[in-house]
């Protein structure tokens, strides 16, 4: 999923019962298989997506997290135990990143805003009971330099939820899992509107897609020399909007971990669409960057105006993840054939 820019990095069922009934079977899964929260001090475990077994220990009280993994954790009511976030979390101008979503990223430790970065004595002086991040390819933490998790995982224990290769309500359902495992009331007025919020959503996206078949849509991304197809097999948004009905273009010849194929310039219109999702992430380069490029102005999507902003690494919680869905609706209900 991490695309332009970071090219270097490597990254790897529909919903069932809705509102509140959902959340709270979530909530009580928790004391489960995978995992199990303790009210107080207490033993507390968690089985993570690796299948790694955190604990018994307290509750962590201590959190340092892969700022989209925190950011989701805090839709969810985890709030108190954040004390430091890593990933891209604030702007050149200061101020918070999208990918910080709702985070009070001013009373956070940031130990690392781009990739690669990873400042192990901040770290260690924020004192951790428990590092989280999102996983794309298995094993691997999101943002978590290689060169030196050994140093880092031995600090404090870690969790990662797996967000690639499987359908956009997964990864939810696991974070909002380890956020009631660490606390978090799912039942609380906040959460179950959200949810609620993504049930519609997700209906209106299946809508609009019945009502304006044969719209054909392209996820890419872009950098200064290649443009990125990306594939709907691997992508967790891209699975659950086939899904639901939207009919995306299927890139024929993916990279390493099958998330995207390279093209050049030369070749950006090898995959005919009527509507371009194109990669928001600050990373990225936007259609006011790509003016100069006559093949990104000749595409048919860009010459109908159907280009709409995509979030490749959306943040994993309902209230991050309705108005994707929304906005994806709006834009296909809308949407024109070009070809």
């Amino acid at each position: 999923m991490s695309i332009t820019g970071v090219r270097h990095l490597t990254r790897r069922g529909l919903l069932g019962a809705g509102g509140a009934a959902a959340l709270g079977a979530l909530a009580s899964a928790c004391g489960g298989g995978n995992g199990a929260a303790s009210s107080g001090g207490g033993a507390w475990t968690f089985t993570d997506d690796r299948g790694t077994k955190v604990g018994p220990k307290a509750r962590p009280r201590r959190v340092v997290g892969y700022v989209g993994t925190a950011a989701a954790l805090y839709d969810f009511g985890v709030e108190q135990q954040l004390v430091g976030v890593f990933g891209p979390t604030r702007l050149k101008d200061g101020r918070p990143d999208p990918q910080a979503g709702d985070l009070p990223v001013g009373r956070l430790m940031v130990i690392g805003n781009a990739y690669g970065e990873f400042d192990i004595e901040k770290y260690a002086a924020l004192r951790p009971d428990l590092l989280v991040a999102n996983m794309f390819v298995e094993d691997e933490l999101f943002y978590v330099p290689a060169e030196s998790k050994d140093k880092i995982f031995a600090l404090a224990e870690s969790v990662a939820i797996s967000t690639g290769a499987v359908p956009l309500p997964k990864p939810i359902e696991r974070t909002a899992a380890l956020a009631a495992a660490l606390g978090a009331d799912l039942k609380a007025a906040r959460v179950t509107a959200a949810k609620a919020r993504f049930d519609k959503a997700s209906e209106a996206l299946r809508a609009a897609a019945g009502a304006n078949p044969g719209v054909k849509v392209l996820a890419a991304s872009a950098s200064p020399d290649l443009f990125y197809a990306s594939s709907p097999a691997k992508n967790t948004d891209l699975i659950y909007f086939r899904e639901l009905g939207v009919d995306l273009v299927v890139p024929r010849r993916l990279g390493q971990n099958g998330y995207f194929e390279n093209l050049s310039w030369e070749n950006a219109d090898r995959y005919p669409a009527d509507v371009i999702m194109l990669d928001s992430r600050t990373q990225a380069l936007q259609p006011k960057d790509l003016g100069s490029k006559p093949s990104w102005r000749d595409l048919p999507a860009v010459k109908a105006g159907q280009v709409i902003p995509w979030q490749p690494e959306p943040r994993f919680s309902y209230a991050g993840c309705a108005p994707i869905l929304e906005a994806l609706a709006k834009s296909i209900q809308s949407a024109k054939k070009t070809g």
